[in-house]
């Protein structure tokens, strides 16, 4: 599954297929909450948060990708992510895009 966040592939036509997307929602795990919380008097990037994010934002892709394959799309143009908080100490990321299949 190809996915780029233009319009377009250079080379192909398109046939638009339909809007996808995947979410999930995580939540902080209290033993990395506390050990986050000394990080942020001393500053720097607080990476066990970093981790859960990036592993949100792979389990979106993956969510909808499998939505794409459903309707037998080739690729996924238009790629984009978003996060908010959902509650207290949780986090949605979705990713979403258009399902596209290749006309030539």
């Amino acid at each position: 599954m190809i996915l780029v966040n233009t319009d377009y592939i250079t080379g192909r036509e398109l046939e638009m297929l339909g809007l996808v997307k995947g979410s999930t929602i995580q939540s902080k795990n209290i033993g990395r909450d506390i050990s986050q919380s000394f990080k942020t008097l001393v500053g720097g990037e607080l990476k066990a948060y970093n981790d859960m994010m990036n592993d949100a934002r792979a389990l979106a892709t993956k969510r909808m990708v499998a939505e794409a394959e459903a309707l037998g799309a080739d690729a996924i143009v238009n790629v984009r992510y978003a996060s908010s908080a959902v509650m207290q100490g949780a986090a949605e990321v979705i990713a979403y895009g258009t399902a596209v299949r290749f006309c030539n």
